[in-house]
């Protein structure tokens, strides 16, 4: 139960700077930034065992939470931006 609540806490605080870091039109809400936390969290453990970083029991530390969770705002602004006419 508390590892559930540790991994929900982590990813707010990796969502908010995130956020805070790369600003612009991001995915509103609560839920919202607490899933770009934890999902870049898990993007920061893909990239961290695949450069060897990390071994196969190990998670993302939170820089690699961090830009795993920056990773997922900057494709988003890429998928979301306006063509300028």
């Amino acid at each position: 139960m508390f590892h559930l609540l540790w991994v929900v806490l982590i990813g707010l605080i990796v969502g908010v700077i995130a956020k805070f870091i790369l600003p612009g039109d991001n995915p509103g809400g609560f839920i919202a930034t607490v899933l770009i936390g934890i999902v870049g969290s898990f993007l920061g453990t893909f990239i961290g065992r695949s450069i060897g970083h990390y071994g196969p029991d190990q998670s993302a530390g939170f820089l690699m939470s961090l830009l795993g969770a920056l990773i997922l705002l900057a494709i988003y602004h890429l998928l979301t931006r306006q063509k300028i006419r």
